[in-house]
């Protein structure tokens, strides 16, 4: 599928296929975080040049996360006093990680990941009562590990990127002592955050294709409205399976990444 004709102009059926792939993207990061697995790889199908599907899949993130976070806030899920100094600690991560990229190989990140991934979800696995209410740290502390966590994770989404939200999910309930409503919040406040400074660095270097990432955003969007609704009616109960799923495309994709396939 190549969506660019030879001329540039944009061929209507590719993006009726990016739409589609987009939506259930958007559906998979409203839930537990991860879409960029599915959409990174839609965008590569298209056809685009590979410096322009980092910036068209910003795009369509950043539309997507900023109606999903719209929504959560509408439901009470930000908790303004935490999420402000973890947007700000994430920011700082996300840049250092920027950096840090420019100068050190990915594939060593690569590796640890792919040893990381099967005991990340051998405690999906494990723990059944995960988003289920733990005894909360006290506001300091709670602030404290919620702010090294955005810091650390922001570096990673800098530094590499993939599963970035789900990552979030999971240290922010485990670590954190988050409710499952309360880490979804601070989630998206940090992926949109992460979204929209990436995203402004990639226009203005001219990598967007915007017809592209406006019609991927706007699948991202519509999948993101039926994920946030269902993340607020079964929590836990879809947050499980999803995130293992999420998971299982990640070593897939690491392994595919390290073949030199991906």
């Amino acid at each position: 599928m190549n969506i660019l004709t030879a001329n540039g102009t944009v061929e209507w059926w590719g993006l009726v296929v990016v739409f589609l792939g987009c939506i259930l993207a958007g559906y998979i990061d409203a839930i537990a975080g991860g879409g960029g697995l599915v959409q990174v790889p839609m965008f590569m199908l298209a056809g685009l040049p590979l410096h322009a599907v980092i910036g068209t899949n910003k795009i369509a993130s950043a539309m997507g996360t900023s109606f999903v976070a719209v929504r959560f806030a509408r439901q009470g899920f930000m908790k303004w006093r935490l999420c402000v100094p973890c947007i700000v600690a994430a920011f700082l991560g996300a840049q250092i990680g920027a950096r840090c990229s420019l100068m050190a190989s990915e594939e060593v990140l690569r590796v640890v990941m792919l040893a990381v991934i099967p005991v990340v979800g051998f405690y999906v696995l494990r723990h059944k009562e995960l988003g289920a209410e733990k005894d909360p740290w006290s506001q300091r502390k709670t602030l404290v590990l919620c702010c090294c966590i955005a810091l650390a994770v922001g570096f990673y989404d800098g530094f590499y990127g993939p599963g970035t939200g789900t990552f979030l999910m999971l240290l922010l309930t485990g670590l954190g002592h988050l409710n499952l409503n309360s880490a979804a919040g601070v989630t998206k406040c940090v992926n949109l955050t992460t979204n929209l400074s990436s995203l402004v660095v990639f226009a203005l270097s001219g990598t967007c294709v915007w017809v592209i990432g406006i019609v991927g955003g706007l699948g991202n969007l519509l999948g993101g409205y039926f994920g946030s609704g269902q993340f607020t009616q079964q929590g836990a109960a879809i947050v499980r399976p999803i995130m293992l799923v999420v998971l299982c495309l990640f070593a897939l994709r690491l392994i595919l990444e390290m073949a030199g396939i991906a």
